[in-house]
């Protein structure tokens, strides 16, 4: 089978490899349909790591997917726990947890810490044509859903999962900071939960465009403005009642903190390229800003499937790319290189 494998930063190379073998108990094998390139892909695509995690051999990308079930181990039950069958077409959650630990037990999958996650070194991840992954982190799509819609309900989880976290309450103000995929989606959600003003910043006016007609009160690109003037001048002084950060976790993560109001939450999803927090101590200490650091999602497949469904979420319009399996090398340049127009990059696999 057509695999895309890693071999070091920006070294993509599509190779054929043996077949997966018959899926274990509780395990499927899948014909992949679809991936989705995100923002973490990135990282390890350009440097060889994400945070403490460094690739030290060839491995295989992509943690956002769907495919259709191919063959069923024993006891093959999904994450609604139903039986899975063959010629059905599922989303994977690709966090697989021991289900076992305290923080398993307590409700708190995502922090796992005995967890495997496709497409993370040294797990191999969906950029090939077929694949064993554990049945319970498979959810059926339904079939208003396309298969480049299923790659997205993970992209759609994390934001849901940021959300939950922020405790957003009905009338708030909200500022998201980058307005890639995560951070659009996000401005969604604070719409759908009654935001009174949301503030959308990014340096891409193609993804600007996207927030406002997502609902976003104010969209403004951060190379004409300081994003925190911008946002104490429009409040009158007083700042948000929460600042997410959903960019690269840099320079952003300061002026998140400046545009929280006193008392506010600060709630950060992106990723920093250097593995550092950058935060002026005293303006998080004075303002009394609670800070949350999101990672990843917890039972939100369900909801997802639930808001791509009524059409609330329109995932669909976030796909701006297209690529076959065999120009992955191509997908991975065109999206780091920020061309024209990228949102989510979706790349043909089956």
């Amino acid at each position: 089978m057509q695999v895309a494998r890693l071999h070091g930063p920006t070294d993509i190379r599509i190779a054929d490899e043996p077949e997966p073998p018959p899926p274990a108990p509780g395990e499927v094998t899948l014909q992949i349909k679809t991936v989705g390139l995100c923002g973490s892909d990135l990282h390890m695509y350009e440097t060889g790591r994400i945070g403490y995690t460094v690739a030290s051999q060839p491995f295989v990308l992509g943690h956002e997917f769907m495919g259709e079930v191919a063959a069923v181990g024993e006891e093959a039950l999904d994450g609604e726990h139903q039986p899975l069958r063959i010629g059905q077409r599922v989303a994977v959650e690709p966090a697989v947890p021991c289900w076992r630990c305290e923080l398993c037990e307590s409700g708190h999958p995502n922090l796992c810490p005995h967890h495997y996650f496709y497409g993370l070194f040294p797990e191999d991840g969906a950029l090939r044509e077929r694949m064993n992954v554990s049945a319970r982190n498979c959810f059926p799509l339904p079939d208003s859903l396309s298969d480049e819609v299923g790659p997205l309900l993970e992209t759609l989880g994390v934001a849901i999962h940021t959300v939950d976290l922020s405790k957003l309450r009905i009338g708030a103000t909200v500022s998201v900071l980058g307005a890639g995929p995560v951070g659009l989606l996000i401005t969604r959600l604070a719409v759908l939960a009654g935001a009174s003003q949301v503030f959308a910043f990014d340096k891409f006016d193609w993804r600007l465009r996207v927030a406002d007609a997502w609902g976003a009160t104010y969209a403004y690109n951060v190379d004409d403005c300081d994003p925190a003037d911008v946002v104490m001048d429009l409040t009158g002084g007083r700042g948000v009642d929460v600042a997410i950060e959903a960019a690269w976790s840099d320079h952003s993560v300061q002026q998140a903190a400046e545009m929280a109001r006193y008392g506010g939450r600060l709630v950060l999803v992106g990723i920093p390229p250097d593995d550092k927090l950058q935060l002026q101590h005293s303006v998080a200490r004075r303002k009394g800003l609670t800070i949350i650091m999101s990672r990843r999602m917890k039972h939100t497949y369900p909801r997802a499937i639930q808001l791509a469904t009524s059409g609330r979420v329109k995932l669909e319009e976030l796909v701006s790319h297209r690529f076959d399996l065999s120009q992955t090398a191509q997908a991975y340049a065109s999206n780091a290189a920020y061309e024209r127009g990228i949102n989510k990059v979706i790349l043909r696999v089956g």
